[in-house]
């Protein structure tokens, strides 16, 4: 018996030490777990903040460039503002001119001018094309008519209108009028 019963203490022994193992190997398991949800957690936590970085990154840059082309056009009108000044001027010598000529040369000044800033700005005037192949990249017909002469027939015979680029952007077509 007393084998019998050191047989049943030596397994009661191996079970509570297997128990004690299985108990000790869940431990080790839990903070394991905790652990990797507290890391889900941590990454959900930097995710939220990077969208949220970058949905004020975004705000940020579309409202520079709101500013930005609300600047662009306040230096083009300050830019202007002197040709305002001259032709109030000209029209006050207007009113009581009596010599055509200087008038003339006054408003032709301020057209100089005028035609200076723009180009400093990156305006050209797009070439004149009478007697030139119509170029859809540049010209806008706006009319057909039989042609004065053979060689002209298909080309630009009259330009209408004076057609501009901006930096190398066609900002508005010549309008012409092509031979047919």
């Amino acid at each position: 018996m007393a084998t019998k019963k050191a047989k049943k203490k030596e397994v009661e022994e191996k079970e509570q030490q297997g128990t004690e193992q299985a108990v000790s190997e869940k431990e080790t398991q839990e903070p394991t777990v905790e652990a990797l949800q507290e890391t889900i957690e941590e990454l959900k936590d930097k995710n939220l903040r990077i969208f949220a970085e970058f949905e004020n990154y975004k705000k940020r840059t579309n409202k520079e460039r709101m500013d930005f082309f609300k600047t662009a056009n306040q230096e083009m009108m300050t830019a202007l503002l002197p040709i305002i000044d001259d032709f109030e001027r000209a029209q006050k010598s207007m009113e009581d001119a009596s010599d055509i000529k200087a008038v003339k040369e006054g408003v032709d000044l301020i057209h100089n001018k005028l035609k200076s800033i723009l180009e400093q700005k990156g305006l050209k005037e797009i070439e004149s094309a009478t007697g030139k192949d119509f170029d859809l990249d540049y010209h806008e017909a706006i009319t057909k008519i039989p042609a004065p002469s053979e060689e002209l027939k298909g080309k630009v015979v009259d330009q209408v209108e004076k057609g501009y680029l901006l930096g190398e952007k066609v900002i508005r077509y010549s309008k012409v009028v092509i031979g047919e």
